[in-house]
């Protein structure tokens, strides 16, 4: 018979899935690695960012902040 054509033991069949599942997991890290997963702004940029537009006021601003557990930065005079 052929080469192709052989008849596989058990331990055949043990190192192919074995080596398959290796190469599948490679390309799933290469996957990742090349295409790492977006994220959105933390919590505070997103409530900075809604106050410089304009979206909140500097007291719901403070109460989200406070909510959020952290100081709310030091307004200045005038705004």
């Amino acid at each position: 018979m052929g080469l192709w054509c052989g008849q596989m033991s058990a331990g055949g069949w043990v190192l192919m899935v074995a080596l398959w599942a290796a190469v599948l997991g490679l390309a799933v890290l290469a996957v990742c690695w090349l295409f790492p997963a977006q994220r959105g702004p933390d919590p505070r940029t997103a409530l900075d960012a809604r106050l410089a537009a304009g979206d909140i006021d500097l007291d719901t601003y403070h109460q989200v902040r406070a909510q959020l557990g952290e100081h709310a930065p030091v307004a200045m005079k005038g705004l």
